[in-house]
């Protein structure tokens, strides 16, 4: 998110309700969480758990490329425990009839978040590094620290903390902590930030682009790969003019194979490429996902 400047006049009012913000203290959400087990995998080693669930990864990465999904994403600006400005869209991610990959929106209401905009790395976050995948392609990448064994829900999972070896430039990278299915070895919950902020210290905030940690749940589709199901957070951002606390929710719903002869059609009408409308509402809203 990045800070958006108010007119000068007022500057005063807005400080003064950035002073009476409550601050609430980030943590990984534990709903369902048993207790960690630092003990070493048995049968297995750490470096074949590491690979193993990387090659799976990498197929899932593939998989989700084939699936059509509904993506409704909420963030929201708070003084205090109020809500005071939102963001909502909710944009349906499709093929056209020749396969190609669109995102065709079909509820987008005006902005009125209080301090900040919504920036491009927000929304690539959103589409790409929220439902966090680390492949074979990307493990070198990466420091990766095994932290134990613990139940997610009916779950057995691998616990690995992760983070960049090093960032290069005009790169992105997710670093925290992440649960891998025992048993499928894919990564079935995600819990960091990504990294690196931009612009960080600047004068009054001008060009300073935070990010939040967030929490990523996976469900598993068609029986065999998990894919991103909801994203929270609960955060505030440190900007230098002064803290922002945000909430946001991202849910991905109504996944779908896409068969190669198929035509995606909306309300009677074949979806094109660029095709958008941001005048109604979504037809329902999307059940909250379960582990």
């Amino acid at each position: 998110m990045k800070y958006h400047r108010f007119p000068r006049y007022l500057l005063p009012l807005f400080f003064s309700l950035l002073a009476l913000c409550l601050a609430v203290p980030v943590v990984a959400d534990d709903r369902g969480e048993g207790a960690l087990d630092p003990s070493q995998p048995k049968g297995i080693t750490v470096d074949e758990i590491i690979q193993k669930f990387a090659a799976k990864e990498k197929q899932f990465k593939i998989a989700r490329d084939q699936y059509t999904y509904r993506q409704d994403v909420l963030v929201q600006t708070l003084d205090g425990d109020t809500v005071n400005g939102d963001y909502h869209e909710v944009e349906d991610v499709l093929f056209d009839d020749k396969g190609n990959r669109i995102e065709h929106v079909v509820f987008a209401p005006q902005s009125t978040l209080i301090g900040i905009t919504m920036t491009r790395e927000d929304f690539d976050d959103i589409r790409r590094r929220m439902p966090f995948v680390l492949t074979s392609d990307e493990i070198s990448e990466y420091q990766i620290l095994y932290v134990g064994k613990q139940k997610e829900d009916e779950l057995g999972t691998y616990v690995f903390d992760i983070a960049p070896k090093q960032i290069e430039k005009n790169k992105r990278y997710f670093q925290g902590r992440i649960w891998v299915d025992d048993h499928d070895f894919q990564i079935v919950k995600t819990f960091g930030k990504n990294v690196p902020d931009i612009g960080v210290g600047k004068k009054r905030g001008d060009g300073e682009n935070l990010f939040p940690k967030f929490t990523t749940w996976r469900e598993q589709i068609d029986g065999q790969y998990w894919f991103p199901a909801y994203t929270k957070v609960d955060d505030e951002l440190h900007f230098s003019s002064g803290d922002i606390h945000i909430v946001q929710k991202v849910k991905y719903t109504n996944y779908k194979r896409f068969g190669a002869k198929s035509k995606i059609t909306y309300d009677g009408q074949e979806i094109s490429k660029g095709d958008q409308s941001g005048s109604q509402p979504p037809s329902s809203t999307p059940p909250t996902p379960k582990q």
